[in-house]
């Protein structure tokens, strides 16, 4: 019974909605790119150079200036070839204000049973943030897409590895400190998926619009990490 009940609330989760999460497009490659205080100008240059390299899906931080007016641009102009979230929505009022904005999905750092619920019943793609077995768990049942397990920078792939030992139903996505030369790692420790912020969008290229640069680190990045299609 409590298997079946876990089984209809993910249905539910990754159903379709008016702000729609491509699970099709993130499985191609599950790497969520973190843009956190980047300008609107920039983000211009940057999300085209972050498709050509075959990367799907882009997480703004709702605490980012200008977050919900790059949010809505963003998803205006690249909708259709990435999937465009919120990320670090804690309460109700930041979910609103992400979900007014046009996120497709939204991750959180903790665990707000409000915000999992109410994305759970909107049908929104969720990413709750979670450390322990017991949050990560908690998690789950309340209908997570994936877990985010943050900061994994603390704690090293090998944590992932052992928590995957018992959960392995779970999906995990880990984010925090995942560079280019950790990332491999944490999909060998069993990780679906990983959330990378300065890793990926290097602030020193960015801050001198070093758009040749950035191309360059990010398909690196895509070819070293190689298939990591779900």
């Amino acid at each position: 019974m409590q298997k079946i009940l876990f089984s209809k609330i993910h249905m539910q989760a990754m159903s379709n909605n008016r702000n729609s999460f491509n699970r099709a497009l993130f499985d191609q490659l599950p790497v969520v790119g973190i843009l956190r205080d980047v300008s609107l100008e920039d983000a211009m240059m940057i999300l085209p150079l972050f498709i050509e390299a075959g990367f799907t899906t882009v997480e703004v931080p709702i605490n980012s200036e200008g977050a919900e007016k790059l949010i809505q641009h963003l998803a205006q102009h690249f909708g259709e070839k990435l999937n465009i979230g919120a990320g670090t929505v804690i309460d109700l009022s930041d979910l609103d204000r992400a979900l007014a904005a046009g996120s497709g999905f939204i991750v959180t750092p903790v665990v707000d049973e409000q915000v999992i619920e109410s994305c759970v019943d909107k049908g929104i793609s969720v990413f709750p943030g979670a450390l322990t077995p017991t949050e990560i768990v908690k998690a789950w049942k309340l209908g997570a897409t994936m877990v985010k397990v943050f900061p994994a920078d603390e704690m090293g792939p090998r944590y992932i590895k052992a928590l995957k030992a018992p959960l392995k139903h779970i999906k995990l996505l880990p984010t925090g400190g995942i560079s280019v030369e950790n990332a491999n790692d944490y999909f060998l420790a069993g990780a679906e998926g990983i959330g990378v912020s300065t890793g990926l969008f290097k602030s020193e290229l960015i801050r001198n619009k070093d758009w040749q640069g950035l191309r360059e680190h990010l398909l690196s990045f895509r070819r070293i990490i190689g298939d990591r299609r779900l």
